[in-house]
């Protein structure tokens, strides 16, 4: 297995058509039982600097009818990764290993979790100087801390945190 190494490349517009390739997979494999597909994390704000990985979000009622999926995503290429440690969602990657192209995550749509990673990208799409506040962040960071992805997703948490209070402000 290849240790995944933080890797930051400017803004691609393919990400979006990726995005748009892979959602309607996912319908076609699962249709029936989601509420919705989003794309989330920094692919899916134009002009960001991000991992080339496309961040799919795949709203379900029930986090327990996950294991019905696991099958009708392994036929297009999503592989299940068991992570106990994640009560709050389920996650699936496509891609070789230390290299993937595609995290899908399952959460149980319009929970908490959902609405905040929709809040994170909607804000950061409506206001570009917290989006470039936040590509500084992940440049620096990424330099810091490019062999251990871990120490570079939780020193991204306190400003994700902040712009989501940021957001709920405006409700």
């Amino acid at each position: 297995m290849t240790k995944p190494i933080v890797h930051l490349k400017e803004y691609n517009p393919e990400w979006e058509n990726q995005f748009d390739y892979e959602k309607k997979q996912i319908i076609e494999a699962v249709g029936q039982g989601i509420a919705a597909v989003e794309h989330i994390g920094s692919t899916a704000i134009k002009g960001l600097k991000a991992k080339p990985i496309i961040d799919i979000m795949v709203g379900i009622d029930d986090l327990n009818r996950t294991s019905a999926l696991v099958a009708p995503l392994s036929q297009i290429e999503f592989e299940y990764v068991p992570k106990p440690e994640l009560t709050d969602r389920r996650f699936f990657r496509k891609g070789s290993w230390g290299r993937g192209t595609c995290h899908l995550h399952i959460w149980e749509f319009e929970s908490t979790e959902w609405m905040e990673k929709l809040l994170f990208r909607d804000y950061l799409r409506k206001y570009p100087k917290a989006a470039e506040e936040y590509a500084s962040l992940k440049s620096k960071l990424a330099a810091e801390y490019k062999y251990d992805r871990p120490a570079y997703t939780q020193h991204k948490e306190p400003f994700i945190k902040d712009i989501i209070e940021k957001a709920r402000g405006e409700l």
